[in-house]
């Protein structure tokens, strides 16, 4: 009689290899998007070899950062909503603010051609919430008139991870690269930086709290709690 033999599970010593291996990409892409496979083995502290027994090439490594990143942003965004688009427009700002290390690596890969699909996917969620906050607020009268929609909410999210490389690029704390990126989004939506900077200050601490954990802890924002 045969049997069936149940997969075998993974060694946890591969899982952490494959996890540090990720990690590492995160690290090197971020740096430099043309980076080769054998750096991102360096900074995972293995051989090529080993990285290539979890990774048969180059995109299929990129492949699994940006399924990973997209996943985080599609989770630091699922609770985004709030009545008034000035405040859901902030929110995104402070969302991706909570995940800009995956926005960032994003970003950085967004111009080379084959993942092109791939980072478009991921960065969707924050794409579709922008548009949903731009389209009410400019119905309802608070962002500008004189452009299309839907190049206005492109602008938004170009100007919104511009500033998340800058706030990372210049060490700004966690209060202040977060209040950057929600103030900017709102500038270019049509406020004045006085009105984007008192609309900020004025929301309520317990609506911002999901994502402003990391300003007395300096783990990753994403790991504290759920979102509100």
């Amino acid at each position: 009689m045969s049997t069936t033999l149940s997969p075998r599970a993974p060694r946890r010593d591969a899982l952490e290899n494959r996890e540090a291996i990720v990690l590492a990409a995160s690290v090197v892409f971020r740096r430099d998007p043309e980076a080769s496979l054998d750096a991102v083995a360096a900074e995972a502290g293995l051989s090529r070899r080993a990285l290539y027994g979890h990774f048969s090439s180059r995109d299929e490594l990129l492949a699994e950062l940006l399924t990973r990143g997209g996943t985080r942003i599609s989770e630091a965004l699922a609770d985004v909503h709030h009545d008034d688009p000035r405040i859901h427009l902030a929110l995104i700002g402070a969302a991706i603010w909570a995940e800009v290390q995956q926005v960032r690596v994003l970003a950085q890969l967004a111009v080379h051609g084959p993942l092109e699909q791939t980072v478009a996917s991921a960065l969707s969620p924050v794409r579709a919430s922008v548009r949903r906050a731009t389209r009410a607020g400019v119905s309802q009268g608070y962002f500008r008139e004189s452009v299309p929609v839907e190049s206005l909410a492109q602008l938004i999210e170009d100007a919104a991870i511009g500033v998340l490389d800058v706030a990372v690029r210049t060490d700004l704390d966690e209060a202040e690269g977060r209040r950057l990126v929600m103030t900017v989004g709102l500038s270019v939506a049509g406020l004045s930086w006085r009105e984007a900077d008192a609309l900020v200050e004025s929301i309520p601490a317990a609506v911002l709290a999901p994502w402003s954990a990391g300003d007395t802890d300096s783990s990753d924002a994403s790991d504290e709690g759920g979102r509100a």
